[in-house]
Formats: structure tokens, sequence, C-alpha cells
């Protein structure tokens, strides 16, 4: 799992960086970054694990970059409207009965918030665009992966008692 996080989450970054870099190079190394997070939040121990959490993952990121980019092309930055997008954002997650989407709902919140303020020449929308595509990157490459890495056998196939050896019977004492 070592070896596939690595390799992962180093073409994750070199992604988010090559796809943000033409249209914001100020904040290509962000993108990298944030590529490369999305990659390492979605990669879990097994295929059916990791497609479930790229799920999670890319809803999450579309409604807290869609309320953040939103709340941003209205308002400006404020430490107060940023807790309160988390608020909303976690309050729809919960309302849609998602509370894992909300959680990264919240994280794209506070990430494309924060980086409209290191930023502040790039649209709002299209921060939140950036940051929605690079969430995506990097979900798209754990996917990649763990379709083309060998899966592993789950550790109860290898304690599995063997079937070439005979059943013991007998009466219990």
């Amino acid at each position: 799992m070592a070896v596939l996080s690595a390799l992962v989450s180093g073409l994750a970054f070199l992604g988010g960086s090559r796809f943000t870099g033409p249209f914001h190079g100020a904040s290509a190394l962000l993108g990298g970054l944030w590529s490369m997070i999305s990659s390492l939040v979605v990669l879990q121990s097994s295929r059916r694990h990791t497609i479930n959490s790229s799920w999670r993952r890319v809803f999450g990121t579309l409604i807290g970059a869609l309320l953040s980019g939103l709340y941003l092309s209205v308002l400006p930055f404020s430490i107060w409207g940023m807790v309160a997008c988390v608020g909303v954002t976690v309050l729809i997650g919960e309302a849609l009965g998602a509370p894992d989407h909300a959680r990264l709902a919240a994280i794209t919140v506070v990430i494309v918030m924060g980086t409209a303020v290191a930023n502040p020449s790039v649209a709002p929308v299209v921060g939140a665009a950036l940051r929605f595509t690079e969430a995506c990157i990097g979900t798209a490459v754990a996917l990649a992966a763990v379709f083309l890495w060998p899966e592993r056998r789950p550790a109860e196939a290898d304690a599995a008692p063997s079937s070439s050896l005979p059943e013991r019977k007998g009466s219990e004492e």
C-alpha cells in the first residue's frame, strides 16, 4: 500500500499542478497539493472502498465548491462568512443523509475560500472550479491506480482454514 500511495500521490500532484498552471500559474503548486490530498483521501485498502470513497469525494467537493464560489461571488471573504458556509455545507450534507459528503464538502469550502484570500486576482467561480477539478484529478488517479494495481487478497482469506485438511470429528467432552 505504501508504494501505491506514493505513486498515486506523485501522479496526482503532477496532474493537478499541470492542469492548474495554464489557468493560474501562481496557484499551480496549490493545485497539485489539492489533487494529491484528494488522491490520498480517496485511496483505500480495496477497489470497492476506493470507489465508494471517490463518489463521496467528488460529490462533497462539488457541494463545497458551489457554495463557496457562490458566496464569494456575492460577498467578500470574511472568517465569519467562511464559518457560516462550513455550517451550511454540513447542514446540506446531513439533510441529504450523507455526513461523509458533508465533511469533505466543508474541507473544500475552507480550501476554496482560503485560496481566494491568497489569490484575490482569481475570480471566485474560477477558483472554485479549479479546486473542484483538481480534486477530480486526484480522485481519477486513485481510481485508475486501484484498477491497474493488483488487488491484495483480504486478510481473512489468508487466515481461513485449508479445505484440504480433514475435518475433525468426534464427541465433545
